[in-house]
């Protein structure tokens, strides 16, 4: 498949004038894609059954007549004020019961079905009108599930579906009431409406009550996308997608994915590097104008499996944003790598946001391919310069990769409940493992939690997992390769209480764990290797063999030949350690990499990016700072 570039516009924004100039100079820099509609209810629908599709059917005709290829946004992200007149209650609610009023975007509540049913009408409508256009070539639902924190709701209709939902799984209060542990402290309830939702109570509420709202939560965007995806696919064969963002764990994507043709998400790197990702200092300055340098390559390859194989960029950050604590300009050349990067990981499509920054309201500081004036801005000629590369570039695919690394959402969930450590963090733990794997060179595949199948693999780690699936421990079973699983993994069961025999219970493998602790900070666990475990160790017992031991001669590794359980978090140079050793012994090729180069093979290219603020030495090749070499292989 050939790899394309786009960009947002927001035709509403622009005098109708412009439009044919902002067309002609997309198509004239080599874009072929245009995201359009997703924030544009009130002007679609100005009052309540009162529609207005003009200037979005000649906004969408001039795109298409100069060259582009249209992904429609459906609205429902920004409802409009009237439709606060209509359901007042539709807000959401914090877990301080505020409700969070009109006057930005993402003012709804999941869980309120007459706002669904609106958000269902006015997707239906727009199918219905555009499904068939020429121009239309792909749909994205809504817009970024959960930012601005909006997954979990503690509103009244959050309250009744939530109890409704608990009638569905438990069936009786009796069950619950075991399931929970609800003899403790005397919780037992005696019918599904006394039961609360989760905030506001005296001390920490009980940890399967949580986990189960952030079930109920997460299928509450579920059903959400659902529904919107049932009455716009009848309408048309264009691909549906929804752009979802960096490190956000509070919905199973796995689960929305599944609805869908296509995972896109929305890359900033600047701005979740001093937002959203850990680091010292250092680092944080080190790479304070080119973003992680494992950050935007996680999220492409988690989202490349969401997305069953089909992966964009719906937002790609060209200059310096809005949002976050600091904003500064990436460093020139960025653009250019953030986009290469995205295509060597597999992406299809790369979009820019925005064409043309914008003079008025709360993004006008977020930088675009234009400035306010219409002038070009940086990243417009390194975007260019994609398009060119790309044309004299053949689609380079995507490679087999030697090594998995397993993501679930409900273990983010139930460690988010359930931390026992303040700084132990599902998405952090497993970032640290990837970020190892993407230090040695490797390319690296993210898996789904229920995956059946490991014989494409030779290392795997699960990292974390509350519990381990069916079909995933019978994967292991037949395992060839070696699966480093843990720490903190199938020690709980589904509702969070501790099993019995203890766990993990792994296939052919006497190991327990029968004590952990959470480290501070000031605190490390020390190997016989020199290495240290932080933030977690998992005491371990049973008769399986030692791979690594404490210095004070406690197991760090222990299992089999094909699965071992990882005792601790390792530090950064233990990860290095651990995971040099196991390709070692799989014989899976690794690299010494210079600071701030990374790797990722296709099918034909070996891609190597340079992250440090300077340029670095790949073989005879000299990488300037923000520089992208390819080679074949």
């Amino acid at each position: 498949m050939n790899r394309t570039l786009g960009v947002c516009y927001y035709p509403e924004h622009w005098p109708e004038e412009r439009w044919e100039t902002d067309a002609a100079q997309m198509v004239a820099n080599g874009l072929t894609w245009v995201r359009i509609g997703e924030f544009a209810w009130s002007l679609m629908e100005p009052t309540p059954g009162t529609y207005d599709w003009g200037w979005l059917d000649r906004a969408i005709d001039v795109l298409g007549k100069a060259g582009l290829k249209v992904v429609l946004g459906t609205p429902s992200a920004t409802p409009p004020r009237w439709m606060i007149d209509k359901h007042p209650d539709m807000l959401a609610v914090d877990a301080n019961n505020q409700t969070r009023k009109f006057g930005s975007r993402r003012h709804y509540d999941f869980s309120h079905l007459g706002f669904r049913a609106e958000a269902v009408r006015i997707a239906r409508l727009m199918a219905e009108r555009y499904g068939k256009n020429p121009y239309i070539a792909a749909w994205q639902i809504d817009n970024e599930y959960d930012c601005h924190d909006t997954t979990l709701s503690y509103s009244e209709a959050a309250k009744k579906g939530f109890q409704d939902w608990l009638a569905q799984r438990y069936q009786s209060t009796d069950a619950l009431n075991r399931a929970w542990g609800n003899v403790f402290w005397s919780m037992q309830y005696d019918t599904f409406d006394q039961i609360e939702l989760p905030n506001l109570t005296v001390t920490e509420p009980n940890h399967p009550h949580q986990l189960a709202f952030r079930r109920y939560s997460s299928d509450q965007v579920v059903a959400f996308n659902k529904a919107q995806v049932d009455v716009i696919r009848p309408h048309t064969d264009a691909p549906l997608i929804h752009n979802y963002m960096g490190r956000i764990t509070t919905f199973d994507h796995w689960k929305v994915g599944a609805d869908l043709d296509i995972a896109s998400w929305d890359s900033y790197p600047i701005g979740f590097l001093s937002d959203r990702i850990e680091g010292t200092p250092k680092e944080k300055q080190t790479y304070l104008r080119q973003g992680h340098p494992d950050n935007q390559a996680f999220h492409h390859d988690l989202y490349r499996a969401v997305g069953r194989g089909r992966m964009w960029v719906m937002e790609q950050q060209p200059g310096p944003v809005n949002w976050a604590p600091y904003n500064p300009a990436p460093l020139p050349g960025m653009a250019r790598l953030w986009a290469w990067e995205a295509f060597a990981h597999g992406a299809e499509t790369v979009c820019y946001f925005r064409w043309r920054q914008a003079p008025f309201a709360q993004e006008q500081m977020h930088a675009a391919l234009l400035r306010p004036d219409a002038e070009p801005a940086p990243a417009l000629a390194e975007a260019a310069q994609v398009a060119e590369e790309i044309a004299q570039l053949p689609d380079v695919g995507t490679a087999a990769s030697p090594v998995a690394l397993v993501f679930d959402y409900e273990s983010a969930w139930a460690w988010d409940v359930q931390p026992q450590g303040a700084d132990f963090d599902m998405f952090r733990l497993a970032f640290a493992a990837y970020r190892g794997l993407r230090r040695a060179g490797l390319s690296v595949d993210i898996i789904h939690p229920e995956t059946a199948d490991l014989s494409a693999y030779k290392l795997v780690l699960a990292p974390g997992l509350m519990t381990l699936s069916d079909p995933f421990r019978a994967a292991l079973d037949t395992f060839d390769g070696i699966a480093l699983i843990g720490p903190r993994t199938d020690t709980k069961t589904d509702e969070l209480a501790i099993p019995t025999p203890l766990g993990p219970n792994l296939p052919n493998t006497d190991v327990s764990v029968v004590m952990a602790e959470s480290l501070p900070p000031s605190d490390a666990i020390k190997l016989q290797n020199g290495g240290k475990f932080l933030h977690w160790f998992d005491h371990l017992e049973g008769d399986a063999d030692v791979y690594l031991s404490t210095k004070a001669g406690q197991p760090a590794i222990m299992g089999s030949d094909n699965v071992r359980y990882l005792a601790g978090w390792p530090s950064d140079d233990t990860f290095d350690q651990i995971i040099g050793n196991l390709c070692d012994t799989l014989e899976i090729a690794t690299f010494d990499l210079p600071k701030g180069l990374r790797i990722r093979d296709t099918a034909t290219h070996r891609f190597v990016f340079n992250y440090a603020p300077k340029a670095r030495k790949w073989g005879d090749v000299i990488i300037p700072a923000a520089g992208v070499h390819w080679e074949e292989i």
